[in-house]
């Protein structure tokens, strides 16, 4: 079986720990994350962990089984397969030399972004988007030389309405 990444929406208690049994639940059994976000939801006592993983269905399914036997875990949703939006957070700090730094603007405004930061020889761009999207971005800006770079990792949500639980 070919093995499929899968982004999980958990939304559980926002409660202290939850996060570190979950991920213990992870590198107990061998699972690796590949990225993890959270934070609270619209509801002050509920986070949402979206978090990506690959493996065969097997492997998420067991997996969605272990994370429902933990007790602060409301809802999990495996959105593989599924309509939902899905967006990443991006900084990244590269070399701005005088003659390319109308090149790097170009760039930017081509992939709606933004310059957050300058210093005499760097921009710090911040892009939101899909994998996709930032893949391309991070193509187009590796000749320049990126010095730095920061990634939230995806965050996603169910283009449904049958959502009761923020």
């Amino acid at each position: 079986m070919a093995e499929d990444k899968h982004i999980l929406s958990i939304l559980v208690d926002n409660e202290p720990g939850v996060l570190s049994r979950i991920a213990g639940l992870f590198s107990g059994r061998g699972y690796n994350i590949e990225s993890l976000c959270v934070a609270e939801t619209a509801k002050s006592n509920v986070s949402r962990i979206t978090m990506v993983t690959t493996g065969d269905t097997q492997i998420v399914e067991q997996i969605k089984k272990q994370l429902f036997k933990l007790i602060n875990v409301i809802k999990v949703n495996d959105l593989t397969g599924k309509k939902y939006i899905q967006r990443e957070l991006i900084l990244i700090k590269v070399n701005a030399k005088p003659e390319q730094r109308a090149e790097i603007l170009r760039i930017v405004d081509i992939f709606r972004g933004k310059i957050v930061d300058v210093g005499l020889d760097h921009y710090t761009i911040e892009i939101t988007g899909d994998e996709d999207k930032i893949a391309a971005i991070l193509n187009l800006l590796k000749p320049m030389g990126i010095n730095e770079l920061a990634r939230t990792g995806n965050i996603a949500l169910d283009r449904l309405a049958n959502n009761n639980v923020n």
